[in-house]
Protein backbone atom coordinates (compact mmCIF):
# COMPACT_ATOMS: atom_id res chain seq x y z
CA UNK A 1 0.00 0.00 0.00
CA UNK A 2 1.29 3.47 -0.87
CA UNK A 3 2.16 6.07 1.23
CA UNK A 4 -0.44 8.21 2.10
CA UNK A 5 1.71 11.57 1.16
CA UNK A 6 2.90 9.70 -2.68
CA UNK A 7 -0.78 9.40 -3.45
CA UNK A 8 -1.37 13.32 -2.23
CA UNK A 9 1.96 13.97 -4.56
CA UNK A 10 0.36 11.58 -7.28
CA UNK A 11 -2.90 13.32 -7.38
CA UNK A 12 -1.23 16.74 -7.73
CA UNK A 13 0.70 15.94 -10.31
CA UNK A 14 -2.47 13.92 -12.32
CA UNK A 15 -4.52 17.45 -11.78
CA UNK A 16 -1.42 19.75 -13.05
CA UNK A 17 -1.48 17.27 -16.95
CA UNK A 18 1.99 15.57 -16.23
CA UNK A 19 2.04 12.26 -17.89
CA UNK A 20 1.18 9.15 -16.24
CA UNK A 21 4.66 7.74 -16.15
CA UNK A 22 5.57 11.08 -14.89
CA UNK A 23 3.27 10.70 -12.22
CA UNK A 24 4.38 7.14 -11.51
CA UNK A 25 8.04 8.75 -10.76
CA UNK A 26 6.31 9.09 -7.50
CA UNK A 27 6.07 5.50 -6.57
CA UNK A 28 9.05 4.17 -7.62
CA UNK A 29 10.55 7.36 -5.97
CA UNK A 30 9.02 5.80 -2.64
CA UNK A 31 10.07 2.07 -3.64
CA UNK A 32 13.57 3.25 -4.00
CA UNK A 33 13.41 4.71 -0.47
CA UNK A 34 12.35 1.90 1.37
CA UNK A 35 15.06 -0.15 -0.17
CA UNK A 36 17.33 2.72 0.77
CA UNK A 37 15.76 2.51 4.46
CA UNK A 38 16.17 -0.95 4.75
CA UNK A 39 12.72 -2.00 4.68
CA UNK A 40 13.39 -4.44 2.08
CA UNK A 41 15.81 -5.17 -0.30
CA UNK A 42 15.78 -5.44 -4.10
CA UNK A 43 17.28 -7.59 -6.30
CA UNK A 44 17.98 -5.21 -8.98
CA UNK A 45 17.60 -1.51 -9.55
CA UNK A 46 14.97 -2.78 -12.30
CA UNK A 47 13.29 -4.78 -9.70
CA UNK A 48 13.04 -2.06 -7.05
CA UNK A 49 11.35 -0.13 -10.44
CA UNK A 50 8.92 -2.77 -11.77
CA UNK A 51 7.53 -2.63 -7.85
CA UNK A 52 6.83 1.13 -7.92
CA UNK A 53 5.24 0.91 -11.16
CA UNK A 54 2.86 -2.21 -10.05
CA UNK A 55 2.13 0.20 -6.78
CA UNK A 56 1.30 3.04 -9.42
CA UNK A 57 -0.98 1.22 -11.80
CA UNK A 58 -3.13 -0.56 -8.70
CA UNK A 59 -3.36 2.69 -6.82
CA UNK A 60 -5.10 4.06 -10.14
CA UNK A 61 -2.75 5.74 -12.15
CA UNK A 62 -3.41 5.41 -16.33
CA UNK A 63 0.08 3.86 -16.61
CA UNK A 64 -0.68 1.43 -19.75
CA UNK A 65 1.18 -1.94 -19.41
CA UNK A 66 4.28 -2.16 -21.53
CA UNK A 67 3.91 -3.22 -25.00
CA UNK A 68 6.94 -5.74 -25.10
CA UNK A 69 8.95 -7.70 -22.79
CA UNK A 70 8.05 -10.90 -21.41
CA UNK A 71 4.83 -12.45 -21.51
CA UNK A 72 4.35 -12.71 -17.60
CA UNK A 73 5.07 -8.82 -16.93
CA UNK A 74 2.82 -7.74 -19.93
CA UNK A 75 0.27 -9.88 -18.22
CA UNK A 76 1.04 -8.69 -14.82
CA UNK A 77 1.04 -4.81 -15.86
CA UNK A 78 -2.54 -5.33 -17.44
CA UNK A 79 -3.96 -7.42 -14.19
CA UNK A 80 -2.50 -4.33 -12.14
CA UNK A 81 -3.96 -1.96 -14.47
CA UNK A 82 -7.58 -3.15 -14.36
CA UNK A 83 -7.56 -3.46 -10.88
CA UNK A 84 -6.58 0.36 -10.25
CA UNK A 85 -9.30 1.46 -13.48
CA UNK A 86 -11.94 -0.73 -11.82
CA UNK A 87 -13.75 1.89 -9.01
CA UNK A 88 -14.87 -0.88 -6.96
CA UNK A 89 -12.08 -3.43 -6.60
CA UNK A 90 -10.05 0.10 -5.59
CA UNK A 91 -12.87 0.49 -2.75
CA UNK A 92 -12.83 -3.23 -1.84
CA UNK A 93 -8.64 -3.37 -1.85
CA UNK A 94 -9.23 -2.49 2.08
CA UNK A 95 -10.10 -6.12 2.43
CA UNK A 96 -7.50 -8.27 3.98
CA UNK A 97 -4.88 -9.63 1.12
CA UNK A 98 -3.45 -13.11 2.78
CA UNK A 99 -1.34 -12.89 5.54
CA UNK A 100 0.53 -15.68 4.59
CA UNK A 101 1.49 -14.71 1.30
CA UNK A 102 2.61 -10.94 2.35
CA UNK A 103 4.81 -11.91 4.87
CA UNK A 104 6.54 -14.70 2.44
CA UNK A 105 7.16 -11.66 -0.13
CA UNK A 106 8.32 -9.43 2.63
CA UNK A 107 10.81 -12.27 3.89
CA UNK A 108 11.96 -12.88 0.07
CA UNK A 109 12.57 -9.22 -0.30
CA UNK A 110 14.26 -8.93 3.12
CA UNK A 111 16.73 -10.98 1.53
CA UNK A 112 17.88 -9.27 -1.20
CA UNK A 113 20.43 -6.63 -1.23
CA UNK A 114 20.37 -2.97 -0.72
CA UNK A 115 22.84 -1.96 -2.78
CA UNK A 116 20.52 -1.80 -6.11
CA UNK A 117 19.33 1.31 -4.76
CA UNK A 118 22.47 3.40 -4.11
CA UNK A 119 23.46 6.06 -6.50
CA UNK A 120 25.92 4.32 -8.69
CA UNK A 121 23.55 1.37 -9.34
CA UNK A 122 20.76 3.87 -10.41
CA UNK A 123 22.80 6.04 -12.48
CA UNK A 124 24.34 2.62 -14.46
CA UNK A 125 20.70 1.84 -14.57
CA UNK A 126 19.72 5.19 -15.95
CA UNK A 127 22.31 5.10 -18.66
CA UNK A 128 21.62 1.67 -20.00
CA UNK A 129 18.03 3.00 -20.53
CA UNK A 130 19.25 5.76 -22.27
CA UNK A 131 21.50 4.27 -24.80
CA UNK A 132 18.70 1.93 -26.00
CA UNK A 133 16.92 5.34 -27.05
CA UNK A 134 17.35 6.96 -30.07
CA UNK A 135 18.77 10.39 -30.08
CA UNK A 136 15.51 11.87 -31.65
CA UNK A 137 13.55 10.12 -29.12
CA UNK A 138 15.69 11.90 -26.16
CA UNK A 139 16.01 15.30 -28.10
CA UNK A 140 11.47 14.86 -28.65
CA UNK A 141 11.36 13.94 -24.85
CA UNK A 142 13.48 17.12 -24.39
CA UNK A 143 11.46 19.23 -26.38
CA UNK A 144 8.27 18.08 -24.38
CA UNK A 145 9.99 18.70 -20.91
CA UNK A 146 10.82 22.33 -21.75
CA UNK A 147 7.09 22.64 -23.21
CA UNK A 148 5.27 21.38 -20.21
CA UNK A 149 7.67 22.91 -17.23
CA UNK A 150 6.89 26.57 -16.14
CA UNK A 151 10.01 28.97 -15.63
CA UNK A 152 10.97 28.45 -12.47
CA UNK A 153 11.40 24.23 -13.04
CA UNK A 154 13.16 25.43 -16.15
CA UNK A 155 15.73 27.89 -14.27
CA UNK A 156 16.19 24.93 -11.87
CA UNK A 157 16.90 22.20 -14.60
CA UNK A 158 19.42 24.91 -16.45
CA UNK A 159 21.32 25.20 -13.27
CA UNK A 160 21.12 21.46 -12.88
CA UNK A 161 22.63 21.01 -16.72
CA UNK A 162 25.57 23.50 -16.35
CA UNK A 163 26.32 22.23 -13.20
CA UNK A 164 26.52 18.25 -14.92
CA UNK A 165 28.32 20.21 -17.78
CA UNK A 166 31.10 22.02 -15.47
CA UNK A 167 31.82 18.57 -13.52
CA UNK A 168 32.45 16.69 -16.54
CA UNK A 169 35.34 19.33 -18.09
Amino acid sequence: MPEKATMQRAREDLREGKAPSTVAGEFVHEEIEHVREGKHGARSPRQAIAIGLSKARRAGIPLKPPKGGAKSTQQKAEQDYEKGQSQSSRKSSAKKSSSRRSQAREKALRREPQSTASREALSRQTRQAAKKRSSSSRRTAAQKAVRTKGPKERKSAAKKAARTRAKRS
